[in-house]
């Protein structure tokens, strides 16, 4: 009987020679659920930079930050506009603003029209992350249930990043972690346990 590589397996050659300094994870319906589920499991001498991304109503504040700088080891804040992205803290995108990163490696918030319906989107954060870090970073993109962050998947593979999705099967809302497996063939597509398994090795020894 032939066993599957366990996701430890399955991520060490993707892994070879990769020096990861930022994870990008995005979501919707069902993705706080999600990040509880990932997040805590981070330790506290995790190095890359982590950025959040779920869509969040607009004509209300954000308590994302708080409640997961209560649960995780590493600092976890909302993000300003200009904030420089430092090793080892968890970003949270903010309600009402689209996030994306500069070229100096700064957050932008920007009051664009909404992306998929969107804003923060997923798409513009990744996408930008992208084009700066290059394979240096990787991409997670959870449940939800639009198209929200297939393109950014793409361009994170297009700029040679790794690419996660989690198993749609088990996604709550499937249609988003479908629309990125059809669009982009990611590298990996775990179910949430598997990406909590892999998500603490997501840097280089």
């Amino acid at each position: 009987m032939k066993h599957l590589a366990t996701p430890e397996q399955q991520l060490a050659p993707l892994m070879k020679g990769r020096q990861v300094e930022l994870v990008v994870i995005g979501g919707s319906a069902g993705g706080v659920d999600a990040l509880v589920a990932l997040l805590p499991t981070l330790p506290g001498n995790f190095r890359p930079a982590v950025a959040c991304i779920l869509h969040v109503p607009a004509d209300r504040e954000s308590r994302l930050a708080p409640l997961f700088d209560a649960r995780t080891a590493l600092p976890v804040v909302e993000a300003r506009d200009k904030q420089p992205i430092e090793a080892g803290n968890v970003y949270f995108a903010g309600p009402g603003y689209h996030l994306s990163i500069e070229n100096d490696r700064s957050f932008s918030l920007s009051c664009e029209a909404p992306v998929h319906f969107a804003r923060p989107a997923i798409d513009v954060l990744m996408e930008s992350a992208a084009d700066v870090y290059g394979e240096k970073m990787v991409g997670i993109l959870l449940t939800g249930a639009n198209y929200d962050g297939a393109d950014g998947m793409c361009r994170i593979r297009e700029q040679g990043g790794l690419t996660i999705v989690q198993d749609p099967q088990e996604a709550q809302s499937n249609t988003m972690p479908q629309e990125a497996i059809r669009r982009c063939a990611p590298h990996l597509v775990l179910p949430l346990s598997g990406i909590r398994t892999v998500l603490p090795l997501l840097e280089t020894p």
